[in-house]
Protein backbone atom coordinates (compact mmCIF):
# COMPACT_ATOMS: atom_id res chain seq x y z
CA UNK A 1 0.00 0.00 0.00
CA UNK A 2 1.43 3.36 -1.05
CA UNK A 3 1.93 5.95 1.67
CA UNK A 4 -0.08 9.18 1.56
CA UNK A 5 1.70 11.26 -1.11
CA UNK A 6 2.99 14.72 -0.21
CA UNK A 7 3.28 16.28 -3.68
CA UNK A 8 0.95 16.11 -6.69
CA UNK A 9 2.66 15.91 -10.08
CA UNK A 10 0.83 16.34 -13.40
CA UNK A 11 2.37 15.33 -16.72
CA UNK A 12 0.69 17.04 -19.67
CA UNK A 13 0.60 16.13 -23.35
CA UNK A 14 -1.71 17.29 -26.12
CA UNK A 15 0.03 15.36 -28.89
CA UNK A 16 1.31 12.02 -27.60
CA UNK A 17 -0.57 8.74 -27.70
CA UNK A 18 -1.63 6.59 -24.78
CA UNK A 19 1.10 4.54 -23.10
CA UNK A 20 3.92 6.48 -24.72
CA UNK A 21 7.15 4.74 -23.72
CA UNK A 22 9.05 7.83 -22.54
CA UNK A 23 6.13 9.62 -20.91
CA UNK A 24 4.12 6.80 -19.33
CA UNK A 25 6.24 3.67 -19.09
CA UNK A 26 9.44 5.45 -18.09
CA UNK A 27 8.96 8.86 -16.49
CA UNK A 28 5.45 8.67 -15.01
CA UNK A 29 5.74 5.06 -13.85
CA UNK A 30 9.16 5.68 -12.30
CA UNK A 31 7.97 8.79 -10.46
CA UNK A 32 4.85 6.97 -9.25
CA UNK A 33 7.10 4.42 -7.53
CA UNK A 34 8.17 7.19 -5.13
CA UNK A 35 5.96 7.22 -2.04
CA UNK A 36 5.90 11.01 -1.73
CA UNK A 37 4.56 11.62 -5.27
CA UNK A 38 0.96 11.45 -6.50
CA UNK A 39 1.41 11.22 -10.28
CA UNK A 40 -1.22 12.23 -12.84
CA UNK A 41 -1.10 12.19 -16.65
CA UNK A 42 -3.34 14.27 -18.93
CA UNK A 43 -3.76 13.09 -22.54
CA UNK A 44 -6.30 13.50 -25.34
CA UNK A 45 -8.85 10.83 -26.25
CA UNK A 46 -7.72 8.02 -23.92
CA UNK A 47 -9.41 5.75 -21.41
CA UNK A 48 -9.37 7.28 -17.93
CA UNK A 49 -7.94 4.86 -15.39
CA UNK A 50 -5.23 4.22 -12.81
CA UNK A 51 -2.32 2.19 -14.17
CA UNK A 52 1.11 1.65 -12.61
CA UNK A 53 -0.07 3.98 -9.80
CA UNK A 54 -0.47 6.77 -12.39
CA UNK A 55 -3.91 8.44 -12.58
CA UNK A 56 -4.67 9.03 -16.25
CA UNK A 57 -7.08 11.78 -17.29
CA UNK A 58 -8.55 12.39 -20.73
CA UNK A 59 -9.60 15.54 -22.55
CA UNK A 60 -11.46 15.63 -25.84
CA UNK A 61 -9.08 15.86 -28.80
CA UNK A 62 -9.68 18.51 -31.45
CA UNK A 63 -9.39 16.11 -34.38
CA UNK A 64 -8.76 17.41 -37.87
CA UNK A 65 -5.82 19.72 -38.45
CA UNK A 66 -2.69 20.17 -36.38
CA UNK A 67 -3.59 23.84 -35.87
CA UNK A 68 -6.87 22.85 -34.20
CA UNK A 69 -5.00 20.46 -31.92
CA UNK A 70 -2.41 23.09 -31.03
CA UNK A 71 -5.15 25.51 -30.02
CA UNK A 72 -8.28 23.66 -28.90
CA UNK A 73 -6.65 20.60 -27.33
CA UNK A 74 -4.03 22.66 -25.54
CA UNK A 75 -6.79 24.83 -24.06
CA UNK A 76 -8.56 21.73 -22.75
CA UNK A 77 -5.32 20.32 -21.33
CA UNK A 78 -4.76 23.63 -19.53
CA UNK A 79 -8.26 23.60 -18.03
CA UNK A 80 -7.74 20.04 -16.77
CA UNK A 81 -4.33 20.99 -15.41
CA UNK A 82 -5.84 23.86 -13.43
CA UNK A 83 -8.58 21.57 -12.11
CA UNK A 84 -5.95 19.12 -10.86
CA UNK A 85 -4.19 21.88 -8.88
CA UNK A 86 -0.86 20.02 -8.89
CA UNK A 87 2.36 21.18 -7.26
CA UNK A 88 4.52 20.35 -10.30
CA UNK A 89 3.56 20.37 -13.99
CA UNK A 90 5.71 18.46 -16.48
CA UNK A 91 5.11 19.54 -20.11
CA UNK A 92 5.89 17.14 -22.94
CA UNK A 93 5.05 19.13 -26.10
CA UNK A 94 6.40 22.43 -27.47
CA UNK A 95 2.82 23.56 -28.16
CA UNK A 96 2.21 23.49 -24.39
CA UNK A 97 4.77 26.25 -23.83
CA UNK A 98 2.01 28.83 -24.33
CA UNK A 99 0.38 27.62 -21.10
CA UNK A 100 3.65 27.19 -19.18
CA UNK A 101 3.85 30.77 -17.98
CA UNK A 102 0.13 30.74 -17.05
CA UNK A 103 0.91 27.86 -14.71
CA UNK A 104 3.91 29.72 -13.33
CA UNK A 105 1.69 32.75 -12.58
CA UNK A 106 -0.42 30.40 -10.45
CA UNK A 107 2.64 29.73 -8.31
CA UNK A 108 3.32 26.28 -9.73
CA UNK A 109 6.58 24.51 -10.51
CA UNK A 110 6.88 23.85 -14.26
CA UNK A 111 9.27 21.47 -16.05
CA UNK A 112 9.70 21.42 -19.82
CA UNK A 113 10.65 18.07 -21.39
CA UNK A 114 12.28 18.58 -24.79
CA UNK A 115 11.92 15.23 -26.56
CA UNK A 116 13.32 16.66 -29.80
CA UNK A 117 15.52 19.55 -30.89
CA UNK A 118 12.54 21.33 -32.45
CA UNK A 119 14.39 24.05 -34.41
CA UNK A 120 16.67 21.45 -36.04
CA UNK A 121 13.69 19.14 -36.61
CA UNK A 122 11.98 21.93 -38.55
CA UNK A 123 15.07 22.34 -40.74
CA UNK A 124 14.72 18.66 -41.70
CA UNK A 125 11.19 19.07 -43.07
CA UNK A 126 11.67 19.41 -46.82
CA UNK A 127 8.03 20.28 -47.45
CA UNK A 128 8.12 23.45 -45.32
CA UNK A 129 8.50 26.83 -46.98
CA UNK A 130 10.67 29.40 -45.18
CA UNK A 131 11.86 26.69 -42.81
CA UNK A 132 15.00 28.61 -41.77
CA UNK A 133 12.93 31.58 -40.70
CA UNK A 134 10.41 29.36 -38.91
CA UNK A 135 13.24 27.53 -37.15
CA UNK A 136 14.79 30.79 -35.89
CA UNK A 137 11.45 32.14 -34.64
CA UNK A 138 10.62 28.86 -32.86
CA UNK A 139 14.02 28.72 -31.17
CA UNK A 140 13.74 32.28 -29.87
CA UNK A 141 10.24 31.64 -28.53
CA UNK A 142 11.21 28.33 -26.94
CA UNK A 143 14.24 29.91 -25.27
CA UNK A 144 12.28 32.93 -24.03
CA UNK A 145 9.66 30.80 -22.27
CA UNK A 146 11.94 28.06 -21.00
CA UNK A 147 14.32 30.39 -19.15
CA UNK A 148 11.39 31.37 -16.87
CA UNK A 149 10.56 27.77 -15.89
CA UNK A 150 11.91 25.66 -13.02
CA UNK A 151 13.79 22.98 -14.96
CA UNK A 152 14.41 21.55 -18.40
CA UNK A 153 14.66 17.86 -19.23
CA UNK A 154 16.07 16.82 -22.60
CA UNK A 155 16.19 13.51 -24.44
CA UNK A 156 19.83 13.78 -25.57
CA UNK A 157 23.09 15.41 -24.44
CA UNK A 158 23.07 17.67 -27.53
CA UNK A 159 19.67 19.17 -26.65
CA UNK A 160 20.85 19.46 -23.02
CA UNK A 161 23.87 21.51 -24.07
CA UNK A 162 21.65 23.85 -26.08
CA UNK A 163 19.28 24.53 -23.17
CA UNK A 164 22.03 24.61 -20.56
CA UNK A 165 23.12 27.92 -22.06
CA UNK A 166 19.79 29.51 -21.09
CA UNK A 167 18.73 27.49 -18.02
CA UNK A 168 21.17 26.15 -15.39
CA UNK A 169 18.76 23.48 -14.14
CA UNK A 170 18.88 21.37 -17.31
CA UNK A 171 19.50 17.62 -17.34
CA UNK A 172 19.43 14.98 -20.05
CA UNK A 173 17.15 12.03 -19.34
CA UNK A 174 18.02 9.75 -22.24
CA UNK A 175 15.60 7.31 -23.83
CA UNK A 176 17.70 4.31 -22.91
CA UNK A 177 15.83 0.99 -22.81
CA UNK A 178 14.31 -0.51 -19.70
CA UNK A 179 16.13 -3.74 -19.00
CA UNK A 180 12.85 -5.55 -18.40
CA UNK A 181 11.75 -4.62 -21.94
CA UNK A 182 14.83 -5.79 -23.82
CA UNK A 183 16.54 -9.12 -23.87
CA UNK A 184 20.10 -9.19 -22.61
CA UNK A 185 19.90 -12.97 -22.48
CA UNK A 186 21.42 -15.05 -25.24
CA UNK A 187 18.85 -16.72 -27.47
CA UNK A 188 19.91 -20.17 -28.62
CA UNK A 189 19.42 -19.69 -32.36
CA UNK A 190 21.95 -20.47 -35.08
CA UNK A 191 23.39 -17.45 -36.87
CA UNK A 192 22.46 -16.95 -40.52
CA UNK A 193 24.01 -14.82 -43.24
CA UNK A 194 21.51 -12.11 -42.44
CA UNK A 195 21.39 -8.49 -41.29
CA UNK A 196 18.30 -6.77 -39.91
CA UNK A 197 16.56 -3.43 -39.77
CA UNK A 198 13.62 -3.16 -37.34
CA UNK A 199 11.47 -0.03 -37.16
CA UNK A 200 9.69 2.59 -39.23
CA UNK A 201 10.72 2.40 -42.89
CA UNK A 202 11.13 5.78 -44.58
CA UNK A 203 13.44 7.44 -47.05
CA UNK A 204 15.14 9.61 -44.43
CA UNK A 205 16.09 6.51 -42.44
CA UNK A 206 18.40 5.45 -45.26
CA UNK A 207 16.50 2.37 -46.39
CA UNK A 208 17.02 3.19 -50.07
CA UNK A 209 20.78 3.32 -49.60
CA UNK A 210 20.66 0.12 -47.55
CA UNK A 211 18.87 -1.72 -50.37
CA UNK A 212 21.40 -0.30 -52.85
CA UNK A 213 24.21 -1.67 -50.65
CA UNK A 214 22.81 -5.20 -51.00
CA UNK A 215 23.84 -5.15 -54.65
CA UNK A 216 27.50 -5.21 -53.52
CA UNK A 217 27.40 -7.98 -50.90
CA UNK A 218 25.99 -11.48 -50.56
CA UNK A 219 23.67 -11.24 -47.60
CA UNK A 220 19.97 -11.34 -46.78
CA UNK A 221 18.51 -8.20 -45.25
CA UNK A 222 15.45 -8.74 -43.05
CA UNK A 223 13.38 -5.55 -42.87
CA UNK A 224 10.65 -5.46 -40.23
CA UNK A 225 8.24 -2.56 -40.17
CA UNK A 226 5.64 -0.78 -42.24
CA UNK A 227 6.35 0.90 -45.60
CA UNK A 228 4.62 3.91 -47.12
CA UNK A 229 3.31 2.32 -50.33
CA UNK A 230 4.89 4.85 -52.71
CA UNK A 231 8.30 4.35 -51.07
CA UNK A 232 7.93 0.57 -51.22
CA UNK A 233 7.41 0.83 -55.00
CA UNK A 234 10.69 2.73 -55.26
CA UNK A 235 12.52 0.11 -53.22
CA UNK A 236 11.16 -2.91 -55.09
CA UNK A 237 12.53 -1.52 -58.35
CA UNK A 238 16.10 -1.59 -57.02
CA UNK A 239 18.41 -4.53 -57.95
CA UNK A 240 19.21 -5.19 -54.29
CA UNK A 241 15.56 -5.80 -53.42
CA UNK A 242 15.84 -9.50 -54.33
CA UNK A 243 17.99 -9.89 -51.19
CA UNK A 244 15.37 -8.34 -48.91
CA UNK A 245 13.22 -10.44 -46.60
CA UNK A 246 10.15 -8.27 -46.01
CA UNK A 247 8.59 -9.16 -42.65
CA UNK A 248 6.10 -6.38 -41.99
CA UNK A 249 5.29 -5.62 -38.36
CA UNK A 250 6.69 -8.23 -35.95
CA UNK A 251 6.07 -8.80 -32.26
CA UNK A 252 8.67 -8.69 -29.50
CA UNK A 253 9.43 -12.43 -29.46
CA UNK A 254 9.87 -12.54 -33.24
CA UNK A 255 12.09 -9.48 -33.02
CA UNK A 256 14.33 -11.14 -30.42
CA UNK A 257 14.68 -14.27 -32.55
CA UNK A 258 15.46 -12.19 -35.64
CA UNK A 259 18.22 -10.31 -33.85
CA UNK A 260 19.58 -13.56 -32.43
CA UNK A 261 20.08 -15.12 -35.87
CA UNK A 262 21.33 -11.93 -37.55
CA UNK A 263 24.99 -10.98 -37.79
CA UNK A 264 24.42 -7.20 -37.52
CA UNK A 265 21.73 -4.60 -36.88
CA UNK A 266 21.43 -1.63 -39.23
CA UNK A 267 20.75 2.00 -38.21
CA UNK A 268 21.98 4.10 -41.14
CA UNK A 269 19.74 7.16 -40.87
CA UNK A 270 20.49 9.95 -43.34
CA UNK A 271 22.20 13.14 -42.03
CA UNK A 272 19.14 15.26 -41.36
CA UNK A 273 19.50 17.83 -38.54
CA UNK A 274 17.16 15.95 -36.20
CA UNK A 275 19.02 12.65 -36.81
CA UNK A 276 22.59 13.78 -36.26
CA UNK A 277 22.17 14.38 -32.54
CA UNK A 278 19.44 11.83 -31.86
CA UNK A 279 19.86 8.49 -30.07
CA UNK A 280 17.52 5.95 -31.69
CA UNK A 281 16.37 3.25 -29.30
CA UNK A 282 17.13 0.59 -31.90
CA UNK A 283 20.88 1.18 -31.41
CA UNK A 284 20.58 0.10 -27.79
CA UNK A 285 18.14 -2.71 -28.57
CA UNK A 286 20.63 -4.20 -31.01
CA UNK A 287 23.39 -3.81 -28.41
CA UNK A 288 21.24 -5.42 -25.72
CA UNK A 289 20.76 -8.45 -27.96
CA UNK A 290 24.52 -8.82 -28.44
CA UNK A 291 24.32 -7.70 -32.06
CA UNK A 292 27.06 -5.60 -33.72
CA UNK A 293 25.64 -2.27 -34.90
CA UNK A 294 26.26 -0.74 -38.32
CA UNK A 295 25.29 2.90 -37.85
CA UNK A 296 25.68 6.34 -39.37
CA UNK A 297 28.96 8.16 -38.81
CA UNK A 298 27.50 11.00 -36.74
CA UNK A 299 29.74 12.13 -33.88
CA UNK A 300 27.27 11.14 -31.15
CA UNK A 301 26.69 7.73 -32.71
CA UNK A 302 30.43 7.15 -33.12
CA UNK A 303 30.86 7.89 -29.42
CA UNK A 304 28.35 5.14 -28.62
CA UNK A 305 29.19 2.56 -31.29
CA UNK A 306 32.86 2.94 -32.17
CA UNK A 307 34.28 4.20 -28.87
CA UNK A 308 32.67 1.23 -27.14
CA UNK A 309 33.88 -1.05 -29.95
CA UNK A 310 30.46 -2.56 -30.50
CA UNK A 311 30.03 -1.89 -34.20
CA UNK A 312 31.02 0.09 -37.28
CA UNK A 313 30.00 3.59 -38.37
CA UNK A 314 29.65 4.45 -42.06
CA UNK A 315 28.57 7.27 -44.36
CA UNK A 316 24.84 6.44 -44.68
CA UNK A 317 24.70 8.06 -48.12
CA UNK A 318 27.33 5.70 -49.57
CA UNK A 319 25.96 2.20 -50.24
CA UNK A 320 29.49 0.85 -50.86
CA UNK A 321 30.54 1.82 -47.31
CA UNK A 322 27.49 0.05 -45.88
CA UNK A 323 28.35 -3.01 -47.98
CA UNK A 324 32.00 -2.91 -46.82
CA UNK A 325 30.88 -2.86 -43.17
CA UNK A 326 28.60 -5.85 -43.75
CA UNK A 327 31.46 -7.70 -45.45
CA UNK A 328 33.77 -6.94 -42.54
CA UNK A 329 31.29 -8.47 -40.09
CA UNK A 330 30.94 -11.53 -42.36
CA UNK A 331 34.69 -12.02 -42.68
CA UNK A 332 35.47 -11.51 -38.98
CA UNK A 333 32.92 -13.59 -37.05
CA UNK A 334 34.94 -13.81 -33.84
CA UNK A 335 35.43 -10.04 -33.71
CA UNK A 336 31.71 -9.61 -34.44
CA UNK A 337 30.89 -11.77 -31.41
CA UNK A 338 33.20 -9.62 -29.27
CA UNK A 339 31.51 -6.44 -30.57
CA UNK A 340 28.15 -7.87 -29.59
CA UNK A 341 29.31 -8.83 -26.11
CA UNK A 342 30.76 -5.37 -25.50
CA UNK A 343 27.49 -3.80 -26.62
CA UNK A 344 25.45 -6.00 -24.28
CA UNK A 345 27.76 -5.10 -21.38
CA UNK A 346 27.36 -1.37 -22.09
CA UNK A 347 23.56 -1.63 -21.99
CA UNK A 348 23.66 -3.54 -18.69
CA UNK A 349 26.00 -1.01 -17.10
CA UNK A 350 25.42 2.37 -18.79
CA UNK A 351 22.75 2.64 -21.48
CA UNK A 352 19.66 1.62 -19.52
CA UNK A 353 16.67 3.35 -17.96
CA UNK A 354 17.77 2.60 -14.40
CA UNK A 355 20.65 5.06 -14.79
CA UNK A 356 18.35 7.74 -16.23
CA UNK A 357 15.65 7.11 -13.63
CA UNK A 358 18.09 8.04 -10.86
CA UNK A 359 18.78 11.38 -12.60
CA UNK A 360 15.04 12.01 -12.90
CA UNK A 361 14.53 11.45 -9.15
CA UNK A 362 17.32 13.90 -8.31
CA UNK A 363 15.90 16.56 -10.61
CA UNK A 364 12.45 16.27 -9.04
CA UNK A 365 13.84 16.52 -5.53
CA UNK A 366 15.68 19.68 -6.56
CA UNK A 367 12.58 21.21 -8.17
CA UNK A 368 10.29 20.38 -5.26
CA UNK A 369 12.87 21.66 -2.79
CA UNK A 370 13.34 24.99 -4.57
Amino acid sequence: MKETPVYKVAHLSSAHKDRDVRIFHKECSSLASQAELDVHLVLADVDERVENDVTIHSVEGAGGSRIKRMWNTVNKVYKKAVDLDADVYHLHDPELLRIALKLKKRGKKVIYDAHEDLPRQILGKDYLKFKKTISRVVERYENRVVRKLDAVITATPFIRDRFKQIHPNTVDINNFPMLKEVSTEKVDVAKENKICFIGGITRVRGIGELVDALDFVEVTCAIAGSFPEDFRSTLTSKPGWNKVEELGFIDRDTSLKLKAKSIAGIVTFLPYPNHINAQPNKIFEYMASGLPVIGSHFDLWKAIIEENKCGICVDPEKPTEIADAISYIQENPEEAIEMGERGRKQVLEVYNWGVEEAKLFILYKNVIGQ
